[in-house]
């Protein structure tokens, strides 16, 4: 039996592996590490750490005031809420997490230390800035605001970019930049002042000189290459090749008019552009845009052969014309005597404004000038061409009166065309001094055409020839030797005018008043009397009528004597037939006399014609 408890008991030391002995030595090294650990603990939960030391700790708790932390102290060390709040105000903080905190101070009467997170995160950020600095290299920051003389940029901290270092050339619009996030450069940093000056156009410059020499290593002339609008002025454009500034001037930019640059770019805008002239020494480069497209006036004269008809859009106005854009680029120019068939144009805006659209013909066209000639009025039929055949002369026609003149009156005929009747061709005997005297505007009037004058555009028209001319029938009425009684019109130094009928005067020459030399016969009558005179000649041609006094005066006495002569008796002695004869020798004189005295009237009467027709007319 012994035996067989002896062999159990070997058979279950053999099963385990083991003896009593290893079991109590193993438990004993395990009791004795427990201890050690236990004591490295307790030491650990006396180990304090620095002030301002930022070590990482353990959340154990959350509540509403304070967020507690195992930094490994026989206590906690305390953070408050706020510094776990984010922008909206919710708590990030949980239980379990890490977080690297600062010591602030600790609090020996209450055995606790005061710990923040805030603090912490600083201090990694002035670390980092340290190590950016030295290393010569960039740090990432988000421009918050505006401040005097800058911006205000976070980089985990607050520093200050000063508006200089903000961009290569000034900003315009400096909120613009607000809120976006660049790469900058730390110009200088003293962390005792919390002070950081930062740069971004350190960047910029080095990224532009990069760029300017890859760019002018790989340009030239004729190439077609893409840039960016960096400035606008009222003679072009300035173009960012890439650190590398190209002009492209007003006249470069369209084959077409262009008033201002502004009105075809805008800063920022990219352009593909075709180098025309670079200078690598000055580093100018001349640029253009036109020339990426075939220039217009090439197959200008096939495109408008004379006698087309075309549409453009006004363009400018000039006092001269009017130019119409056909096409980008071309342009041609409408006369103000190529407008209309009809109007004196004065000035192209009474006919047309600027972006109108207006139909033309192609009158002339020279590509080597890049000249168009255009024609407005051609585009419908000359009304001239058929006016003489809708009005022959002598027609008869009635219109209102649409301008009175000194000269005349002008009648509405056709559309755009006037008649004029000329003050000499409004009566054949009224002496009219204007127009107005017996005409109003807007009258309508009957005349009859007398001429019609296509070259010089001229339409005249008669009113008196509607009857017929009293003087042709004159010397029928008034026919020479013929006693006629008149009415005085008119005293002048050299005679006197007498009114006959309404329009017909004749002219008592100062020598035919008397037979009595007379130098002025004013004084001797009186406009309105009335006289009674003999007609001495009339001449139909030029109006006159010649009239006399003394003539008639002197027929009278003539009469008498020849009545006298007539009634003596044969003479009975040789006394009365020279008294006879001396009588009649009297007789004969007196005839002789008046026929001098009617030659010496007509050279007196042609003398003062022009100041007869001047008072007359």
């Amino acid at each position: 039996m012994e035996n067989l408890v002896d062999n159990n008991e070997n058979e279950d030391i053999s099963a385990t592996g083991t003896t009593n002995d290893q079991v109590m030595n193993d438990q004993e090294s395990a009791e004795s590490e427990s201890m050690e650990d236990l004591m490295n603990l307790y030491e650990e939960s006396f180990k304090r750490f620095a002030e301002g030391e930022v070590v990482t700790g353990r959340i154990i708790s959350v509540d509403k005031d304070h967020v507690l932390v195992d930094i490994g102290y026989k206590s906690e060390g305390q953070i408050r809420i706020h510094e776990f709040r984010d922008e909206t105000g919710t708590i990030k903080a949980e239980i379990g997490d890490e977080v690297e905190v600062m010591v602030e101070w600790w609090d020996d009467e209450e055995e606790r230390v005061v710990l923040s997170k805030e603090k912490a995160a600083s201090v990694k950020v002035w670390e980092e800035i340290k190590r950016v600095f030295d290393a010569d290299e960039t740090i990432d920051g988000t421009i918050q605001s505006r401040v005097k003389g800058g911006f205000s940029v976070d980089i985990g901290v607050q520093a200050f970019l000063p508006g200089s270092q903000a961009d290569l050339r000034p900003i315009r619009n400096l909120d613009d930049l607000v809120g976006k996030t660049f790469a900058f450069k730390i110009l200088k940093y003293n962390r005792k002042r919390s002070n950081i000056v930062l740069s971004r156009r350190v960047l910029l410059e080095t990224e532009r000189e990069a760029k300017r020499a890859a760019t002018l290593a790989s340009i030239h002339e004729d190439k077609v290459v893409p840039g960016t609008v960096k400035n606008i002025t009222e003679y072009g454009v300035f173009v960012d090749l890439g650190g590398v500034d190209g002009l492209l001037h007003i006249t470069d930019i369209s084959w077409g008019r262009v008033k201002h640059p502004s009105e075809l770019f805008a800063i920022g805008d990219e352009i593909t552009v075709k180098i025309l002239n670079l200078d690598l020494e000055k580093e100018r480069v001349s640029l253009g845009m036109k020339q990426l497209s075939e220039d217009p006036w090439t197959h200008a004269s096939e495109r408008y052969p004379v006698g087309t008809q075309v549409t453009g859009r006004v363009v400018s106005l000039t006092d001269y014309g009017a130019f119409v854009e056909l096409e980008e680029g071309i342009e041609g120019l409408i006369h103000v005597s190529e407008m209309s068939w009809t109007r004196k144009v004065r000035h192209p805006s009474k006919v047309v404004s600027v972006g109108e659209e207006v139909d033309a013909v192609v009158l002339d066209i020279k590509p080597d000038s890049r000249r168009i000639s255009l024609g407005m009025k051609q585009v419908k039929p000359n009304p001239w061409d058929i006016i003489a055949e809708k009005y022959p002369v002598g027609t008869t026609i009635e219109g209102k009166i649409k301008n009175i003149t000194d000269f005349g009156l002008f009648i509405g005929i056709d559309e755009g065309i006037d008649g004029l009747v000329h003050i000499s061709d409004i009566s054949w005997t009224k002496r009219i001094k204007h127009p107005s005297e017996v005409y109003k505007k807007g009258d309508v009037l009957q005349a009859i055409v007398l001429d019609i004058e296509k070259n010089n555009e001229r339409f005249s028209l008669g009113v008196k020839q509607l009857q017929q001319d009293p003087w042709k029938t004159v010397a029928e009425r008034y026919e020479v030797g013929k006693e006629i009684t008149g009415t005085i019109t008119n005293l002048t130094d050299f005679g006197v005018f007498i009114e006959l009928e309404e329009g017909i005067e004749g002219l008592v020459h100062v020598s035919e008043i008397s037979k009595e030399k007379i130098k002025t016969p004013v004084g001797m009558y009186n406009i309105g009397d009335v006289i009674t005179a003999k007609v001495m000649n009339i001449n139909s041609d030029e109006r006159r009528i010649g009239l006399s006094i003394k003539r008639l005066e002197m027929e009278d006495e003539q009469s008498i004597l020849s009545e006298y002569v007539n009634s003596m008796k044969p003479a009975t002695s040789s006394f009365g037939e020279i008294l006879r004869e001396n009588l009649q020798e009297k007789f004969n004189e007196v005839d002789q006399d008046q026929s001098q005295d009617q030659d010496e009237q007509d050279q007196d009467e042609q003398d003062q014609d022009e100041q007869d027709q001047s008072d007359n007319k």
